[in-house]
């Protein structure tokens, strides 16, 4: 029988360091007959870790993709990066399944990544699956994890299996209620799961009290699970150990039962770009056609490759595809599925299906393939990336390799959603951002093994913003006179400031044309100049409503060139009178140290303008330290951090806010500043 969208399911594996992913990865692909003997990471030899950097680490950098397929299913597995540095594909790769697991190490336990992972996945909707690996730990205390798992996170943390006695397999508490388990007991296990699925459906609660279980059949049951997970009124916990291969198989047989199919799962939350109106999307085979592209990568032999998820219609090779709005169609000459680095050509692509295109140029990360005119103008809401915060300026180390550098970082910036690139034309540079010191070291190794580019670099640059802190008025007139047409345009604004995070707003409140309609865009043009040009220290300005609300023009000499002109002197004059402030960004710190460091590391972090919300003990022997600190002042703190715990310790950061700088600071930043002069 042919595969139907019903058959399929999207899983990607996620999760803290070290929680053992990739490993699982190869055990499932062993499990289910991709593979026939599993890599280690220790000899390079993983399906999932294929590139030199994530072979020569020992970790993941990017996601890697396998199907699994056996009569009535097919398994679309994704295994995602673990460190935060890297966090840019993991999320992106959440935007393609229905289903994260989210691997937890047994030995380990609750890491700063569990958390934010299932943070990430509820946000966006997904049925999440806790997979506690590493089972056969010396160390691992199984029955405390758990009930550290349900206080963490609420009650609706249940195991759908237990690790039987010895460990060496796991035992189905879902459908059955005897057993000689490990910990618990599998009646005690059953039983619950019982009464949170029933919890969801009032009738079938009453039949249950009424009646017991006999009164349900598996499809009510069923279905109740998959409501459940929809609601996230249900957290499953199952148990594997990559390395023996325990309870590795009954993951897969429990994702064909229990986990969501493309139409048990939410819907893609799709969206008109007009308005912002939902768009019903349904994994209908006979539908139009609509993907979204999650992944890109490069190959030696068949250039670029475009990932993408189908979520309605059937695309089948020689089809005609539109990016997004284009009116010219594109030709799909072979369609593949992806096996870690190899392809596997397929005919064609049914909704739920994960494939990938070659050598197209026009796509893009987020772009939106679909083969009627009907389907312009929408989009998938994207899911919300951290912002990158450390900065490289960097050029290229030998003369007449900018253009080859210029290349290398536009295949990077496409490979990776968190790594952006910045050219300052004000200051000649070119500017490189990431999530991290190691996000953006291996990524220039990256680009010197795979381009040959070497690049000089200069110390990080601080992403300080601008702002204002009161209401006030600005003008200007700009007169030029050259023999003959002249220039003119005269402009009044105001400025005020508006709440962190709100951005800009541009008004025009001119009455009785003053200035004339056709030259409110330059003068909204000229403001936004301003804008990037920054007022006291050459930072960017935000967060502030600019209203223009008065001028004047001349009927022939008034042009473009000039209210574009008196629109930006008149936004710096205003801006200047309005106590403008240097706003810096502050990031939320979580640093995990052996517990004995805990108040040395305290100590230094307070000493870098830290503010410490809390310490905790989250294990034995471990501290953990959450903090808010100005990214300014964390320059070498990897390094101070290193030396103090012995190589122990590790730390991840994501911006929080911006907020006013120090006096002293801004006024030192403001003066190392010299603007640029103008030209009138």
């Amino acid at each position: 029988m042919p595969i139907t969208p019903r058959d399929i399911r999207n899983i990607a594996l996620a999760g803290h360091p070290g929680a053992g992913k990739t490993t699982l990865f190869e055990a499932l692909l062993l499990a289910g007959g991709v593979i026939q003997t599993a890599g280690t990471i220790e000899r390079g030899s993983t399906l999932g870790d294929f590139d030199a950097e994530e072979i020569a680490r020992g970790h993941s950098i990017q996601s890697a993709l396998a199907t699994i397929e056996r009569p009535g299913l097919r398994v679309n597995l994704i295994d995602t990066p673990g460190y935060p540095d890297f966090r840019g594909p993991t999320l992106a790769a959440l935007t393609a399944v229905e289903t994260v697991a989210i691997v937890v190490n047994a030995a380990a336990g609750i890491e700063y990544g569990t958390r934010r992972l299932l943070h990430y996945a509820r946000e966006r909707g997904l049925a999440r699956v806790l997979v506690i690996n590493h089972i056969d730990a010396e160390d691992a205390d199984l029955a405390a994890l758990v009930d550290a798992l349900r206080a963490e996170f609420g009650p609706e943390c249940l195991p759908v299996n237990l690790p039987a006695r010895g460990r060496a397999t796991v035992l189905d508490a879902f459908s059955h209620a005897s057993g000689d388990t490990d910990f618990d007991s599998l009646a005690g296990a059953h039983a619950r799961i019982l009464d949170q699925v029933v919890e969801i459906n009032e009738r079938m609660m009453g039949r249950y009290l009424d009646a017991g279980e006999d009164a349900l059949s598996a499809q009510d049951l069923h279905d109740a699970f998959e409501q459940c997970l929809r609601e996230g009124h249900l957290l499953p916990i199952c148990f594997t150990s990559a390395r023996s291969g325990a309870g590795v198989a009954e993951f897969i047989e429990l994702a064909q039962r229990l986990l969501p199919n493309p139409a048990e799962a939410n819907p893609p939350p799709y969206r008109r770009n007009s308005d912002d109106a939902r768009i019903e999307v349904l994994p209908d085979p006979a539908r139009h056609v609509l993907a979204d592209v999650f992944k890109i990568q490069h190959d030696a032999f068949l250039g670029k490759i475009a990932v993408f998820r189908v979520h309605q219609g059937t695309l089948h090779r020689d089809a005609q595809l539109f990016v997004d709005d284009a009116r010219k169609p594109f030709k799909v000459g072979h369609l593949f599925r992806l096996r870690g680095k190899d392809t596997v050509e397929i005919s064609e692509a049914i909704p739920g299906d994960i494939a990938a295109v070659a050598k197209i140029d026009d796509i893009h990360p987020e772009a939106v393939l679909h083969d009627s005119h009907d389907e312009d103008g929408i989009a998938l809401a994207p899911i919300a990336l951290p912002q990158p915060m450390f900065a490289l300026a960097i050029e290229a180390a030998s003369k007449g390799q900018e253009q080859k550098l210029a290349l290398a970082l536009a295949r990077l910036a496409e490979e990776d959603p968190c790594f952006r690139i910045e050219h300052r034309k004000e200051l000649n540079e070119t500017v490189i951002r990431g999530l991290g010191e190691l996000h953006l070291r291996v990524t220039l190794e990256r680009m010197r093994a795979r381009f040959g580019v070497e690049v000089t670099q200069r110390a990080p640059r601080i992403a300080y913003r601008e702002t204002v802190s009161r209401l006030a008025e600005g003008h200007f007139r700009h007169k030029k006179q050259t023999g003959g047409a002249g220039q003119f345009g005269e402009v009044f604004l105001r400025v005020e400031p508006l709440p962190r995070g709100a951005g800009f707003e541009f008004v025009d409140a001119v009455k009785g044309g003053t200035i004339p309609g056709q030259f409110i865009p330059a003068v909204e043009k000229g403001v936004r100049q301003g804008l990037g040009l920054g007022a006291i220290a050459g930072y960017p300005l935000e967060d502030l409503r600019v209203t223009v609300h008065d001028g004047k023009s001349h009927p022939v000499d008034s042009k473009e060139v000039a209210f574009i002109s008196a629109g930006r002197k008149a936004f710096l004059d205003a801006v200047l009178k309005a106590e403008p402030l240097l706003l810096e960004p502050i990031v939320n710190l979580e640093v995990s140290v052996p517990e004995a460091h805990v108040g040395d590391l305290t100590g230094a972090l307070a000493a870098r303008r830290a503010r410490i919300l809390g310490t905790g003990s989250p294990r034995r022997g471990e501290g953990a330290i959450s903090a808010q600190a100005p990214l300014a002042e964390l320059d070498g703190f990897a390094t101070e951090l290193k030396a103090a715990t012995a190589g122990q310790g590790r730390y991840s950061m994501e911006l929080a806010h911006y907020e006013a700088t120090p006096p002293a600071v801004q006024k030192k930043l403001a003066a190392a500043w010299k603007p640029h002069a103008e030209e009138d």
